[in-house]
Formats: structure tokens, sequence, C-alpha cells
């Protein structure tokens, strides 16, 4: 009898950690590259654009419809640090990964004449000790691939310099390892060009995908292929999968998708936004396969987007018209710490736990998805060898009302390169509806209003005196409380001071 009962007991375990594993949902991170607030039909804001009206993406209207639309989500104004803070939880001040990366020990970005950047961690993350200039983090994939998750990178990773292990993204942690590399921009969109592979050690060239080689297809339709086939993989395992679909586009070279662009040359508009919307548009079709996809496999009830960008819309450089312009009514834009640099477009479908067709203004930040997918994936207790600034926001996904006086913080002591409103060395933090900007250079700030002045066109720092040494303390007080550096002032080899000494001097 006693034989019985335990078998009986061995049994019910087993059948509940089957159960438990069945219930565990999939997880998709539909990371777009340079995608702007304003790059999509979906208007994020109280009113449509023209903008909205130009760009077709009606995958991305039908995940809003099932899901939750994050009106004022951020992440960095470049990518690397967006996609290191993604990774590990960090904000960049802490992570010191604080521009974009790809020469091993190397500063892609030269000194100006005013500033010397300080010795930022130009090799990125690194998922082992002892990599100099890099970060040493646990990794998100990791910590689901030790939970039971199938892991599946697909696309533009970024996170470590060339010769690093983060290079590749196997070491952080996935399992599979799709087109992924050091390099953050593709040596061409265009399978009959080999992605950039037939130029001899071009740094740029997309790694894999020999298959597509010579063949009439896109690089965002590869990517996609590839990353559905390791999903069916996984289904096949009968494991839970984590696929961080990070496509390259719409980043430059800005090379039409001719599944898409004739029409939108056929509008008459700038050839090179012509070749811009077809991108837009290629990956929304991607988005609507994958989506497609969870539904004929019966799991898109059980499985969790989160869609999202890396930085504001490429604007300053590359693009047709005028400068500036591409994120409107938004300022500025990749590369600026004004809101077309960092404010970006964000959904996320959760079945039976996001109010589907909802919106929210709750104010959400990139370090916070490691916590979130983290929780959403019922991983309770683990550990890392960093500290985690993020917040998890499923209590906004759940409805609850978000902590509107948490302040969110950027820094950027580093030069990107072009010119324009915002862009340049420079700190912010915005705190409920207000937001400051500090650049280093001039040691001058810019104080918004962003309830009132959406566009960042009225100054107010001279005005509200008061609000202008509050915003500074709260900044100054976060970068000393993570050891953020600061550049060097070139004329006189000294460092450059926080804001609230700034205002004092």
């Amino acid at each position: 009898m006693k034989k019985l009962i335990a078998a009986f007991l061995l049994i019910t375990i087993v059948a509940c950690q089957t159960n438990t594993e069945e219930k565990r949902p999939n997880i998709i991170v539909f990371l777009v590259d340079d995608m702007g607030w304003q790059d999509t039909s979906v208007p994020f804001w109280n009113q449509k654009t023209a903008f909205n009206e130009l760009y077709q993406t009606p995958n991305m209207e039908r995940l809003a419809l099932d899901g939750m639309k994050f009106t004022q989500a951020y992440s960095c104004s470049v990518c690397t640090p967006t996609r290191v803070s993604l990774m590990t939880g960090m904000n960049a001040a802490r992570h010191r990964v604080t521009n974009w990366t790809l020469e091993k020990d190397t500063q892609p970005v030269a000194d100006d004449d005013i500033l010397q950047q300080p010795d930022w961690n130009v090799n990125g993350m690194s998922p082992v000790e002892g990599i100099q200039n890099s970060i040493f983090a646990t990794p998100l994939p990791k910590l689901l691939k030790d939970a039971g998750y199938f892991t599946i990178h697909s696309g533009k990773a970024h996170l470590g310099a060339i010769g690093t292990p983060a290079a590749d993204p196997i070491s952080l942690g996935f399992d599979v390892n799709i087109a992924g590399h050091a390099a953050g921009a593709p040596g061409s969109y265009y399978g009959k060009d080999d992605f950039g592979n037939k130029k001899a050690d071009n740094v740029w060239a997309v790694p894999g995908l020999e298959k597509y080689y010579g063949k009439d297809i896109f690089l965002t339709e590869a990517l996609t292929l590839e990353a559905i086939s390791s999903m069916n993989q996984a289904i096949h395992s009968e494991k839970p999968f984590f696929l961080y679909m990070a496509h390259y586009a719409v980043h430059t070279p800005i090379q039409g998708d001719d599944r898409f662009v004739q029409k939108y040359l056929d509008m008459g508009i700038n050839p090179i936004e012509a070749k811009y919307a077809s991108l837009i548009e290629g990956m929304d079709k991607s988005l609507g396969d994958i989506m497609d996809f969870l539904k004929q496999k019966a799991i898109d009830d059980n499985t969790i987007v989160l869609f999202m960008s890396d930085n504001g819309g490429l604007s300053a450089v590359s693009r047709g018209g005028e400068k500036h312009t591409h994120n409107l009514p938004l300022s500025s834009g990749k590369g600026s710490a004004r809101e077309g640099g960092i404010r970006e477009p964000m959904i996320v479908k959760w079945p039976e736990k996001v109010r589907p067709n909802s919106v929210t203004d709750a104010h959400i930040i990139i370090e916070d998805f490691f916590p979130t997918v983290l929780e959403v994936a019922g991983i309770e207790k683990y550990e890392t060898v960093q500290e985690v600034d993020g917040l998890s926001f499923v209590p906004v996904l759940k409805g609850k009302e978000s902590e509107s006086n948490r302040p969110l913080f950027w820094h950027y002591p580093n030069r990107w390169g072009p010119i324009g409103p915002g862009i340049g060395s420079t700190s912010s933090v915005r705190l409920g509806e207000w937001k400051l900007i500090y650049y280093h250079a001039d040691r001058h700030f810019e104080l918004f209003n962003l309830n009132e002045d959406i566009g960042e066109s009225q100054n107010l720092a001279e005005k509200e005196p008061a609000k202008l040494e509050e915003l500074a303390k709260v900044l100054s007080d976060y970068l000393k409380k993570v050891d953020a550096q600061m550049p060097i002032d070139k004329a006189t080899g000294k460092t450059v001071e926080l804001p609230s000494e700034a205002l004092s001097n």
C-alpha cells in the first residue's frame, strides 16, 4: 500500500510540473532599430499626424487592438546603450556603455574640440569577468535559459565589440543566434548582395544566412523566416521560448524593400523617404508573420509580445527632406536628448492579462524590460552580479496606476557626430511633467514642461528657477549614486561639474 501511495505521489508531482511547464508563457521582445515615435499608422499622441497617415503598419494596429499602447515609453538616444540596458536592467549611467560600440578597445567617434570623452565601456557588456572596458553582468537570456526557456536571438546584436565574448549572442545565454554580431548596421539588406558579404573584410556584413545568398530576398524577411523556424524547434522540444526579434531595419543604409517601395514612390514623396517607408512596412509584415505563426500553432493565447524601438527616429543625417523634422511633433531625433531621440512606440500584448485596445501614459524606460520579462516568465528568485535599476511594469500591464513621481534618467557623456537640437554630451532627467537637459560643453540647461510643450520649444530654465534647482539636484544625486562618468573640459583639464555644481558656480 505504501508503495502505491508513493507511486501516486510521484505521478502527481510529475503531472503538476508538466502542467506548470505548459502554462509558462512564450515571450517575444520585438525590437526595431531607429524607429521613431511617428513611424507608424498607430498614433501614440492625442491625434493622428501626417506621418501616421503616410506609414502603413496594419500589424502594429492589430497588436495595439489586442494589447496596451504606451504613449510615454523611453529608450536611450543611440543603440548599444539601449540594448545593454535591456539585457542587464541597468541604466546607461551605471553600466557605462554610453555610446555605440564596434572595434575592441576603440572609441568609434573622436572627441570634439571642447570635451574629452571619459573612459567609457567601449567593449560593451560581458558575461564573464576580466574583459577590459566592459560591464560584467548577468544577461537576461541566461536567466531565462537557466529557468528552462529556449532562447532565440534573431537580427542585430550590437552588444559587445569585435573579439569580445558578447559579440556572439550565444555567450549571453541564447540557444540560437541568427545573424547577430558586433556591428550595428547591415552591409546590405539584399540577399542578392549576400547581405554585404560580397565585399571582403566588410565589418558590416551580416553573418550567417548563407542559404539566402544570391536570392531575391530582403534581410527583414530572411530574419523572420529563420526566427519562425527556431520557434518551431522550441515547440517540438516542448519548451517555452524567448524570442528576441531584433531587426536591423530601419537602420541605414536606407534601401528600398521591393515588396513595398513602389507604392510610396507612386505617391510622389522623396525617394529616400519612399525607401524608408518600405523599410517600416517590411518590419511590420515581419510582426504580422510572427503573429500569424503563433495563431497557426495555437499558442498565441500563451505568448506575450513586447514591441519597442531602440532609439528615436533618424533625422540628422541620411534622410530625405528637412533635418530634425522627421519625428514631429517631437523635437529632433536619434542621438538627441530631446523627445525625438528617446521617446518610442511601445505596445504589449499579454492575453487575459492586458486589457485589449488599452492605452497608458505610464513613464517606462528600457531597463524596465529586464525585471518585467523575468516576472512574466514566472522567475521570482534570481541573482545577478549587477545592481538592477529597472522596475517591472507588470502592475501597469494589469491596469494599476503607475508611480508618477519616479524620475527617469539619461546620461550621454559622449560625442555622436552630427549636430542638431539636443545632440551633444548631456545628462537628463524626467520627473512627472518636467524634463531637464544639462549640456556638458557649456553647462547650460533646458527645462521643459512636456504636458504643455511636447515639442520642447519653450525653455523655462530662467522662468522656473526653483524647478530648475530641484531637478538639477535630483539628477546630480543620481549621477553621484551610480558613479556616472563625466567628460573632461579640454580648456581646463578638469572633469565637467555635475548639474547642481554648475548651477552654484
